[in-house]
């Protein structure tokens, strides 16, 4: 049985539902519940099974839900991903962030295009889903804080492999104009603390300077990024070729004339293959471990160095022969194949088996910025897009 659509109508249930998830004030390591049982109730609604998962303190939430087939007959499902959460937005939008405006054929607002845009699409195409004589289930991710270093889709994807959901064809959803990306770097975030003796700036050699050491280490951090430039792997997909580092800032002391007790270092790395991530945490904690710390314990015994892993996101390899890739190029019509030097969570559902694709509406041009737009010729991109899952998925 196919059922027959009025996309027209759906573009506008898209826009409609766009603008309600933009007046979610969903910025990262906010509470995000209110826009989860949002989609929650519009999937429930036609049927749709859900589950959720939380963080520690219930707040942030991820959301599982599922449109099951008639009868599958083996055929891998889909898996429709994106995140709820958004970046932050300064004073400078010449109009409100979080109500859709609509103006030259865009729609403005935060999360518009990275990533509510998509989700959008889907809840609108849901329906049409729930009514149609499936041949595959049809899944919906929804996760919390992608943004700062994929906090949420770690805690969700544990609970798919305790429910053996491992088996799929998984399409994240991020910004890429409906063009195929196959690949991206992993992102390692973290912050190294240190924590010395304050003093007097007359007597240095009486105290242990926080910032002194934190700034050694993160001297030391530059000296092994051009390590990681001579570890670049032969014909490299990615541009630059190498895996990169970065010191974001270093932090602490209170006043010139006072040795400062306490200093902090915010650094990443975006490693091209996993073992250079190994290989650059391996050297930077022997430095720390071995050099820095026992100098600073000389002098004061309880002086400490604690390395926090704000979050290590797996990059996204490429394979030749991917499921995902070639299903969404026979929707799409169009076989090429990117790479892109933002992070997503599709390493992250890759690493478990599945079959991972990125590719959703919007350009990544627009987000994170003043006045983020999504173009509406892109939700409706999106939504043919969807359309052909349908005709794909369908029982004969």
């Amino acid at each position: 049985m196919s059922t027959e659509i009025n996309l027209e109508e759906l573009y506008k249930d898209s826009v409609k539902i766009l603008s309600d998830l933009i007046g979610f004030r969903t910025i990262s390591g906010e509470d995000n519940s209110e826009l989860i049982n949002y989609c929650e109730n519009l999937l429930n609604k036609i049927g749709a099974i859900s589950f959720k998962t939380f963080d520690s303190e219930k707040k942030r939430v991820n959301l599982f839900s599922t449109i099951k087939a008639k009868k599958t007959n083996g055929i891998k499902p889909i898996i429709l991903s994106g995140h709820t959460d958004t970046v932050p937005v300064s004073k400078s939008w010449s109009t409100d962030p979080f109500k859709a405006t609509i103006k030259n054929n865009k729609l403005y607002g935060r999360g518009s295009c990275d990533m509510k845009g998509f989700l959008a699409c889907a809840l609108a195409f849901a329906p049409i889903y729930a009514k149609t004589n499936l041949n595959r289930d049809i899944h919906f991710s929804f996760t919390f804080d992608e943004e700062t270093a994929c906090l949420g889709a770690p805690i969700l994807i544990e609970e798919l492999k305790k429910r053996n959901v491992e088996n799929g064809i998984c399409i994240v959803g991020e910004p890429t104009n409906m063009k195929i990306i196959d690949a991206h770097k992993g992102c390692y975030e973290y912050t190294t603390y240190f924590e010395g003796l304050a003093g007097h700036s007359s007597t240095p050699h009486k105290g242990v300077s926080a910032v002194e050491f934190a700034a050694r280490y993160a001297s030391k951090l530059i000296e092994l990024r051009d390590e990681l430039k001579k570890r670049a792997p032969k014909e490299s997909i990615f541009d630059p070729p190498f895996s990169t580092l970065q010191v974001g800032g270093i932090f602490g002391g209170i006043a010139h004339n006072v040795i400062a007790d306490k200093c902090h270092v915010n650094w990443e790395t975006r490693p091209v293959v996993k073992e250079d991530g190994i290989f650059l945490n391996k050297k930077i904690d022997e430095y720390a471990n071995d050099v820095l710390l026992p100098e600073m314990q000389k002098v004061f015994p309880k002086s400490n160095i604690k390395k926090e892993i704000i979050g290590e996101v797996t990059g996204f390899d490429r394979i030749e022969k991917s499921e995902a890739c070639e299903f969404v190029s026979s929707l799409t019509g169009d076989n090429s194949r990117e790479v892109v030097s933002f992070g997503t969570e599709a390493g992250l559902f890759q690493e478990i088996g599945m079959s991972t694709v990125v590719c959703g509406p919007g350009s990544i041009e627009q987000a994170h910025k003043v006045d983020e737009f999504i173009e509406l010729n892109e939700l409706k991109k999106c939504l043919n897009f969807l359309d052909g899952i349908k005709n794909r998925s369908t029982l004969n």
